[in-house]
């Protein structure tokens, strides 16, 4: 009997714990949102209010997004990535923490800005009130948003100059935390890794190829690439490298990157005079930077 019983609660424990991810990702109904409109977005002086993005939302997004920001519009069984599920409250593009909610600003960058090799495109037809309103649109499909605060913005420090020595101390900053797993040697996303990358939701998705002229989702300035680096890209592979690099490390490793980009730069013109190879996986791995 006592065998009996044991076995009974150990059961229901584990379906208690099993049930809790299913709970925590339940899909929002209609009724749901229609109770979250009163959500506004803050980007400068500008106050965004949801109810007044709605018809901006259905003309423009909802094809792609769906009626309820689950990423299920009628469009997107067609596409590839597939749209943003508004409802997990996890974006890619961040100024702040891994895990952490985006800021108001970053989500309102993003509308402006789309994202390359996909089909968000630059929605610059939008007024800036108008892109603010559908921030607290997205902001209230997420129960998240009504649990926690924005996470608050990485510092990133001045950019050094860049030289010869700097370029090489970031092939060893790309070699030591193995980029060239997934983005390959030579940044063409051809690593070993590449071709087995899945985002959070078991999809397939791409490494970045560097070299093939697009921008970086997140914006192509040497900020946005060092941001990239310390906030990571949520919801995919790329982790955060906030507690393995330095920020002195993180600026060398954007101008290496540079070397592999197709646009003109002095960082290709630096790497060229330098005569610099690709990293090679079965060499030892570089120390960090202040170790012997």
């Amino acid at each position: 009997m006592r065998t009996g019983l044991r076995k009974w609660s150990l059961w229901l424990g584990a379906a208690a714990l099993l049930a809790l991810p299913l709970a925590s990702s339940a899909q929002l109904s209609t009724n749901d949102l229609a109770q979250k409109l009163n959500i506004e977005s803050h980007i400068g002086n500008l106050t965004g209010h949801a109810k007044a993005a709605a018809m901006n939302y259905r003309r423009y997004c909802v094809g792609c997004h769906g009626e309820l920001g689950d990423g299920n519009g009628e469009n997107a069984v067609w596409l590839d990535p597939k749209p943003r599920n508004f409802q997990l409250g996890i974006f890619k593009c961040r100024s702040t923490p891994t895990s952490t909610l985006p800021t108001d600003t970053d989500l309102f960058d993003s509308i402006g800005r789309g994202f390359d090799r996909s089909n968000m495109p630059i929605w610059n037809t939008l007024t800036k009130q108008e892109r603010a309103d559908l921030v607290a649109w997205v902001k209230h499909f997420s129960p998240r948003w009504a649990n926690e605060k924005s996470g608050d913005p990485i510092q990133i420090p001045p950019e050094p100059e860049v030289t010869p020595e700097r370029i090489k101390a970031g092939r060893d900053v790309f070699a030591r935390v193995q980029c060239w797993k997934c983005h390959g040697v030579q940044g063409m996303a051809n690593g070993p890794s590449a071709s087995t990358l899945t985002d959070d939701l078991g999809r397939p998705i791409l490494a970045y190829n560097f070299t093939e002229g697009s921008r970086p989702k997140c914006g192509d300035t040497d900020r946005d690439i060092y941001r990239i680096f310390m906030t990571g890209l949520d919801g995919t592979p790329m982790p955060s490298f906030a507690d393995n690099i330095k920020p002195d490390e993180a600026w060398d490793l954007v101008f290496y990157l540079r070397t592999f980009m197709s646009q003109h730069s002095k960082e290709k013109d630096m790497a060229k005079q330098l005569g610099l190879k690709p990293v090679d996986p079965n060499a030892p791995v570089p120390a960090a930077s202040g170790q012997q």
